[in-house]
């Protein structure tokens, strides 16, 4: 059994598109649709999955927020604006994540275990913020990805979930999105644009090796906008960003049915006690 994760965002909320919609100030909200086709096709297979949402969208929208829950789904927080961890102040992601967290718990009336930072942007600038994320009450984070990228990434991070100190006594699990070892390099197989980028066999090639390499579950994630290949689509947009964004958009609800038949799925807080089995504890200076 492997952790399915969500991070719920409108389709303006990726950095990709950031440069056009630098505040996500946009009106239409496509969130709604798209979550429900991931809903109704995890609902068709009996399958639960963890959704990180994020708190604008729970602001507008908690009536999906509720019924994400009430379809056996646990709810997890991604965050408040999307803004970038490394481009914020230690006092405006404290305030931004206990506020999202008490907001999630509000709609839900259960606490919410579970923390994924925007783009995945807790980095060697940015790893503060683990104690605050602590601090919150959190049991786990899943931000911190142990690769090279222009966005994000912590090479020194072990690949495997563990248990980072964030000093005064305070811990949390840790547990990144499945990557495996090529050519030396440590590459991202565990969804998101990886998922839609590289062709769906290497995907299941990657993710069977973790099987038969690791004893622990591995964590793929998606975004609802992933399911969207009608969305607008700025003319503007940079080179880069369009073939980040919008690239096999519009194969990503076949991958999606392809890959629950070919693996076994769960919510993460289904697996915590797998996750935290011979966990290794990491100091925070070893990351840096």
């Amino acid at each position: 059994m492997n952790a399915l994760t969500i991070d719920v965002e409108e389709h303006y909320h990726a950095h990709a598109l950031a440069s056009v919609h630098p505040t996500g100030a946009v009106n239409a909200s496509r969130v709604v649709v798209n979550t429900k086709k991931i809903l109704d096709e995890l609902a068709e297979l009996g399958v639960t999955a963890t959704f990180f949402v994020l708190g604008r969208v729970a602001e507008r929208q908690p009536d999906l927020v509720r019924l994400i829950h009430r379809g056996g789904h646990e709810i997890a927080c991604h965050g408040l604006s999307h803004a970038l961890v490394y481009r914020q102040s230690p006092d405006e992601f404290r305030a931004e994540t206990l506020h999202a967290k008490r907001l999630l718990e509000d709609i839900i009336g259960a606490p919410v275990l579970g923390y994924r930072a925007s783009t995945f942007s807790i980095r060697s600038d940015s790893l503060w913020a683990m104690e605050v994320i602590a601090e919150a009450g959190f049991r786990y984070d899943s931000s911190i990805a142990p690769v090279r990228h222009d966005l994000y990434g912590l090479i020194k991070a072990p690949p495997t979930p563990y248990r980072l100190d964030v000093g005064a006594g305070a811990t949390i699990l840790e547990i990144p999105v499945a990557t495996v070892s090529l050519l030396g390099m440590r590459l991202m197989v565990g969804g998101g644009g990886y998922f839609r980028l590289l062709p769906y066999w290497f995907t299941r090639t990657a993710l069977r090796r973790i099987e038969r390499n690791g004893g622990q579950p591995f964590v793929v994630y998606l975004h609802p906008w992933e399911f969207d290949p009608e969305q607008p689509r700025p003319p503007t947009l940079p080179l880069l960003s369009r073939i980040r964004h919008y690239t096999n958009l519009c194969k990503t609800a076949e991958r999606f049915r392809t890959l629950l038949a070919d693996f076994s799925f769960s919510s993460v807080s289904r697996l915590l006690e797998t996750f935290e089995r011979d966990c290794e504890v990491v100091p925070i200076a070893v990351l840096q």
